[in-house]
């Protein structure tokens, strides 16, 4: 909760600054004189590039549930001795972290994969792919499942809606606001939004879609570096070198669904310019990052 607070607080810090800065520059003089108002156009852009991360994040266990076909252990009757461990390792982790115990689940697929969902540190979900129990050892599958409850201990999910939803906002104000500038003055009109507002609006929408993306997918990896720490944390520096190593021969492939692949521990991975759009760093990089702490 304090790291909701916080990232809330520091969201409408940037927006407070944002709006005196336009002050400052009289922009919000020049929209009014044009029709618009800056505070109602931050307010809409804000509702609409917030709506859409939240209600994922709040869906986002039953997405994965039903997107992955992943199947959820009954703590109280599991089928199997490997179903029993794997519920009472994500717990002992889970409380070692200080987090409620998240819902267990084996979704099948024959890459080794494993994910982390859910709306809150308390409310989580951690699933491993049929393939990750079949060609990994105890002691990698224990890292594994560390690195994901290291993910919902560190509020990843959260973050990553969170963060989404700032960018989804500055995309809609600065479309608008460069269209409203090209629209006066390289279409000279000044009777309201016409086809060249709309125009550069959609382009920029796109191109600036895509700078957000690049940044989301930076602060993505970012966040595997801090989960592949906690993993070594929960279950051991070399469990979790190990666990890597193995992971590294799946290169890159992975068959979990587009709204779940990036909580996934092992994502594609690309060359050159696609770099940008990794959700996950090469597995060298992270095994080097690990080493490198020690």
């Amino acid at each position: 909760m304090k790291r909701i607070l916080l990232f809330a607080a520091t969201n409408i810090a940037v927006l407070a600054v944002l709006t005196i800065v336009c002050k400052l520059l009289g922009v919000d003089v020049y929209l009014a004189q044009t029709g618009q108002d800056f505070t109602h156009l931050l307010i809409f852009a804000a509702i609409l590039g917030f709506t859409g991360s939240l209600i994922s994040l709040a869906m986002s266990k039953s997405i994965a549930i039903r997107s992955t076909g992943a199947q959820v252990i009954d703590p109280s009757s599991p089928r199997s001795q490997t179903e029993q461990w794997l519920v009472q390792t994500v717990h002992r982790q889970a409380e070692q972290a200080g987090i409620g115990k998240p819902d267990v689940a084996i979704y099948d697929a024959p890459e080794m994969n494993a994910f982390a969902t859910g709306m809150n540190r308390n409310n989580a979900l951690v699933a491993v792919s049929t393939g990750l129990l079949q060609q990994m050892g105890r002691d990698e599958v224990e890292a594994v499942l560390g690195h994901e409850v290291a993910h919902v201990a560190n509020g990843d999910m959260v973050t990553m809606a969170l963060l989404q939803g700032v960018l989804n906002t500055f995309v809609i104000v600065a479309s608008r606001l460069i269209g409203r500038v090209v629209d006066q003055v390289v279409f000279k009109n000044d009777r309201g939004p016409g086809m060249g507002y709309w125009i550069t609006v959609m382009v920029l929408q796109v191109v600036l879609g895509m700078l957000a993306s690049i940044i989301a997918m930076w602060f993505s990896r970012q966040r595997e570096f801090r989960a592949d720490h906690g993993g070594a944390t929960l279950a051991g520096r070399q469990k979790m070198i190990n666990a890597l190593r193995r992971l590294g021969g799946n290169a890159g492939v992975s068959t979990l669904p587009e709204e779940v692949e990036a909580f996934g521990i092992s994502g594609r991975m690309a060359d050159g310019l696609k770099r940008l759009f990794m959700s996950h760093p090469p597995i060298p990089e992270r095994i080097a990052a690990l080493e490198a702490s020690r």
